[in-house]
């Protein structure tokens, strides 16, 4: 049977892509079905829990707050398994383009934001905002699904605001479908891979096997991957440039790059910014943070 991988299509996948078309899943003695979520990496965690998915590519945020809030009676559904990428996201604030009234972060404080995912990088990265700039009001929400209605819903008046990765909404500030009026980066490595915890060890081996040698390729062939990502995926050529010098991804994905700042971190930051159904249970959060974090066979 084939391995579910859930992925977000944005510019993030192109080592993914690469390791499909080079046939290194094949020589690797596994077979993947790449299902595209554009919605983010809160639908991936639905799947996951459900059973549809067994491996997962997203926001670190995201999947840690989803192992942290599982259940004491519970364990969790899924693990983390390595480092994607370890450089930070940018994430991108935008409004509707003709928002005259709101001009920068600080005019946002008890405002509507607009989320792809209640628990999605989106939705949590609202609070690391309010938090870095100090509000005391919290924010409304409005659960948009996709960065299409995100989009829209700013402009409808819906919502104020949302966030999403800079280059994914760049595009978008170029046509003047949205504006910018300020950004936040991850205090975090910002993607990482996740598993079903049911998934057998020798295909995580050879799926992780696969990716790594993916990276590999992409980290040799940037040219080639700016023309992927301008020519199927969201993006310009000049985009695609400009984002490839500020990107890191970890060369062994099936491993964690620093576990602290991947695990104790950013349980702390989601605790101080409020967001974890169990904020006040230290010993909960700690097994299950334990629980959900993948030890090599």
């Amino acid at each position: 049977m084939a391995i579910r991988v859930g992925y977000v299509p944005e510019h993030f996948s192109t080592p993914l892509q690469f390791a499909q078309s080079n046939g290194y899943f094949q020589e690797a003695g596994v077979t993947v079905e790449m299902i595209s979520y554009p919605s983010g990496s809160g639908a991936m965690i639905q799947s996951l829990n459900s059973g549809d998915l067994d491996i997962a590519i997203g926001l670190t945020e995201a999947f840690v707050r989803g192992i942290a809030d599982t259940e004491e009676s519970s364990e969790p559904k899924y693990q983390i398994v390595g480092t994607y990428v370890t450089s930070p996201l940018n994430w991108a604030v935008s409004t509707g383009i003709n928002r005259d009234d709101l001009q920068n972060l600080t005019q946002l404080e008890g405002g509507k934001i607009g989320v792809s995912r209640i628990g999605s990088g989106s939705y949590v990265m609202s609070f690391v905002m309010a938090l870095q700039l100090q509000f005391k009001s919290a924010f409304k929400f409005s659960v948009c699904n996709t960065f299409e209605n995100l989009r829209r819903s700013v402009n409808s008046g819906e919502t104020d605001a949302f966030m999403w990765e800079y280059f994914t909404s760049k595009r978008y500030y170029d046509t003047k479908e949205i504006k910018m009026i300020g950004s936040i980066e991850t205090p975090w490595p910002s993607w990482v891979v996740v598993k079903a915890k049911e998934l057998p060890a020798n295909e995580l081996l050879g799926f992780v096997k696969a990716v790594n040698r993916g990276i590999e390729y992409f980290n040799g062939h940037h040219e080639e991957a700016v023309d992927y990502i301008g020519t199927h995926l969201d993006y310009s050529h000049e985009d695609a440039a400009e984002w490839l010098r500020t990107v890191k991804f970890h060369d062994d994905c099936g491993k964690v790059n620093n576990v602290p700042a991947v695990i104790t971190a950013t349980v702390n930051i989601l605790k101080t910014a409020g967001v974890l159904k169990h904020n006040d249970n230290d010993k909960l959060l700690e097994r299950n943070m334990q629980l959900g974090l993948y030890q090599t066979q």
